[in-house]
């Protein structure tokens, strides 16, 4: 057994001590974490240092990674007796982190392939996230056996939605920056819970099994990287199971269509220094910019339909802030990869004559490219939503369209020098979200 596996055999052992806070109270919990990191401390070489050690520990000569992954659980449980986060979601997120990072270790052994690795980890940690949370509800006497039939769907989406997190992080980090990871899963998971997301058995099942089909088929087309593979399969799944399968399907239909244009003329965008990186693999990075606005739509959704957010008149206003980041999206994604196979493009802001792949620079064929994005988003979300009336897609469409103005613009004046590509699509995609709700509120009021 290599080194690597023993650490973290022995890191998956001791995040199952999380199990005594439910079990002997908080405070017991503490003193256990307070033992671990003054015990780390204290030891500076010998055969436990050996076994504990990460390669960065060797040259501090103390276990910071112990002490640091002891505090992130300790300071996880003291916001689990702070606040309104259930023990449960304390318990699976230690468990998720120590026996994934486990799992994984153990699939190094074979095999070296990053998607391997990542499916080992996720599927895994999901279990022990799971096992963490009947456990704990075991443990409290909380008659997990009765509610079984509600309660585990539930605990099945927390454990995936915090396994995928965690994955993620470690792929875009480093897989020893598990304390990182421990409290941003935790965060994740509570925020969830507070949700009360009510699902069957079987719509887990068939939500897991198309996100996790998706991804892996954009990831085996080389359209997405692991942790853009990741990312999308975190976002399906919490799209179709806190707004539903119409939400998702618009949402794949950016990564789908977004996707495939990054393949198309390949060669030429190559040729002309515009092509994306990783043979038109889009990371975490570029997903996140284009479907963060789009998230926090579903999770406004949610959380109105949960009276979580008293106040909001209309909670499908939402639904239209999802459409127009996803419109707008679509259009500039559709604009950019279309558009800069073509020559002679312009400037947005003085119409000069730029080079190619210049920030700013627009195209009439990638302008055309990017409405018909928008009316394909629009066009699908009039089909499959009740709410979205010709007047709505309209709007939408005009939203995509305002969207994507204001990425060039953006890119023109700020991009390189103030913000990054990614700043750009997250500023381009909200202005899309808050144009198509702001416009849909008018036209409420004055009609």
């Amino acid at each position: 057994m290599t080194a690597p596996v023993r650490r973290a055999g022995v890191f998956a052992l001791l995040s199952t001590l999380a199990l005594v806070v439910p079990l002997g109270g908080p405070w017991v919990g503490a003193a256990i974490g307070a033992v671990v990191v003054l015990g780390a401390m204290a030891v500076t070489d010998g055969p436990i240092f050996e076994l504990l050690a990460y390669p960065s520990d060797y040259e501090a000569g103390r276990l910071y990674g112990l002490v640091a992954l002891a505090l992130a659980a300790v300071a996880l449980g003291l916001i689990a007796i702070a606040t309104s986060m259930s023990l449960a979601v304390f318990v699976g997120t230690v468990l998720l982190v120590g026996y994934g990072n486990l799992a994984e270790q153990f699939a190094r052994r074979w095999t070296d392939r990053d998607v391997v690795l990542a499916a080992a980890f996720c599927a895994v940690a999901a279990v022990a996230a799971v096992t963490g949370q009947v456990g704990t509800h075991w443990l409290t006497d909380s008659g997990v056996l009765e509610s079984a039939a509600t309660a585990l769907p539930r605990m099945v989406f927390l454990g995936a939605s915090g396994a995928l997190l965690a994955a993620l992080l470690r792929d875009v980090l480093f897989s020893h920056d598990d304390p990182v990871v421990m409290l941003s899963v935790g965060l994740l998971c509570w925020l969830l819970a507070e949700l009360e997301p009510t699902l069957a058995g079987p719509e887990i099942a068939a939500a897991l099994a198309i996100t996790i089909g998706l991804g892996y088929a954009s990831y085996a087309l080389e359209t997405a990287s692991i942790a853009g593979m990741l990312t999308g399969i975190l976002l399906g799944l919490l799209t179709i199971v806190l707004g539903g399968y119409g939400w998702f399907v618009v949402l794949i239909s950016f990564f789908a269509l977004g996707g495939l244009s990054s393949k198309f003329r390949y060669e030429r965008k190559a040729e002309l220094g515009v092509a994306e990186d990783n043979n038109g693999a889009r990371g975490s990075g570029n997903v996140l910019g284009n479907a963060a606005v789009a998230i926090v739509a579903v999770l406004g959704y949610a959380a109105s339909s949960e009276t979580l957010l008293p106040g909001v008149p209309d909670s499908s206003l939402f639904l239209f802030a999802f459409a127009g980041s996803v419109a707008t999206a679509m259009s500039d994604t559709l604009s950019s990869e279309i558009g800069s196979v073509f020559d002679r493009p312009r400037l947005i802001t003085t119409l000069e004559p730029v080079e190619p792949g210049t920030d700013g620079g627009v195209t009439w064929q990638g302008e055309v490219a990017g409405v018909a994005g928008a009316v394909v988003v629009a066009g699908i979300s009039y089909a499959l939503f009740s709410a979205v009336t010709t007047v709505g897609a309209a709007i939408i469409v005009a939203a995509g369209v305002v969207g994507m103005t204001v990425d060039s613009l953006l890119g023109a004046t700020l991009e390189g020098r103030v913000l990054g590509n990614q700043g750009v699509n997250f500023l381009a995609t909200l202005s899309g979200a808050l144009v198509c709700a702001l416009l849909v509120l008018s036209f409420a009021v004055l009609g």
